[in-house]
């Protein structure tokens, strides 16, 4: 048997941070607003009307692409680890506002760092991390050395900034992890995934528009699915919500985050939280906060994490892992 642990982390944001007070310059609203109904203080932008069109294409602006986002979090995973491109098997990018329609914006990524075997995109919307999660160590189960998992998005590209219900959620942002394998079942206890394309219509955007989002209703489905794919993983993995050290949500906003954990049993102090300085990052959301726990010593080797999430389509995920264990 052969398991997965994570061995690297890194994470890379626009340097250009919106304001509440910036969003209130496109249409009627507040700080306090904003900061009620999402928890959101800041967000950071690649894209959108707070940047102009030649920065965006400029990759030494500290702006950036979703490639380029993508490209620096790998770097800074890869580095962690103590490997190169070279060194990884198969890079999975997870994403859903790639740079360019064909070909997978992995492609564009794996150049840049030097991959030295496959690449592929996952679009799973904001679930898409945890899918890709489970992926890398199915992958690595499969027999592959070393997976290079990313999630990057600039969802200020695919924003309807005219829509001040929502406009005021969405940020850029990326980051990796790198697993490795190890023998025995790794770190990954107990997982669920799932979508129900019935329900594409409560959040979707066409070519060339923006978001369109029936906020009342994802709330409701997104606390729904998410509380029970999170129960589902607790009991493959065989451990109780008591278990968990920590959950780290898809950072969505900060009152289905609360309305999840409260379901769920849990404390605000075993949360993960990014929300206030990100806003929703998407596929990008749970590595951000995961290792911003990481690095600000919320986790430590034997800790179970929960993480679980839902996104457009809707696509729902969750997994329990154990840090640690190299």
């Amino acid at each position: 048997m052969t398991g997965a642990v994570i061995t690297g982390w890194g994470t890379a944001l626009p340097d250009r941070i919106v304001t509440n007070e910036d969003i209130g310059t496109l249409f009627e609203t507040t700080d306090e607003w904003i900061v009620e109904r999402s928890g959101i203080h800041t967000r950071r932008a690649a894209t959108g009307p707070f940047v102009s069109p030649p920065a965006v294409e400029n990759p030494e602006d500290g702006l950036g692409t979703t490639g380029t986002l993508a490209a620096e979090a790998g770097g800074k995973a890869l580095k962690f680890a103590g490997l190169s491109g070279r060194d990884i098997s198969m890079l999975i990018l997870c994403t859903t506002t790639p740079d360019q329609l064909i070909p997978a914006n992995s492609a564009a990524v794996s150049a840049v760092l030097g991959i030295g075997g496959g690449a592929m995109d996952i679009n799973a919307a904001c679930a898409g991390f945890t899918y890709g999660l489970v992926t890398a160590s199915g992958m690595v189960a499969a027999g592959a050395a070393r997976v290079l998992l990313i999630g990057a998005e600039t969802l200020t590209r695919a924003t309807n900034w005219e829509d001040r219900t929502n406009a005021f959620l969405f940020g850029d942002g990326a980051g990796a992890v790198v697993l490795e394998a190890v023998p025995g079942e790794g770190s990954l206890l107990g997982w669920d995934l799932g979508v129900d394309g019935t329900l594409v219509p409560l959040l979707y955007a066409h070519h060339g528009s923006g978001m369109a989002m029936r906020g009342k209703e994802v709330f409701r489905r997104a606390v729904l699915a998410t509380v029970e794919s999170a129960t589902t993983s607790l009991e493959k993995a065989k451990v109780g919500i008591d278990d968990i050290a920590l959950f780290v949500p898809h950072q969505a906003n900060i009152r289905i985050m609360e309305a999840c954990a409260t379901r769920l049993g849990l404390s605000k102090d075993r949360v993960a939280s990014v929300i206030d300085r990100t806003g929703n990052t998407s596929s990008a959301s749970i590595p951000l906060a995961l290792v911003d726990a990481a690095e600000n010593g919320r986790l430590h080797d034997g800790d179970l994490v929960l993480l679980a999430g839902f996104g457009a389509g809707m696509t729902w995920a969750s997994a329990v892992w154990r840090w640690g264990g190299k």
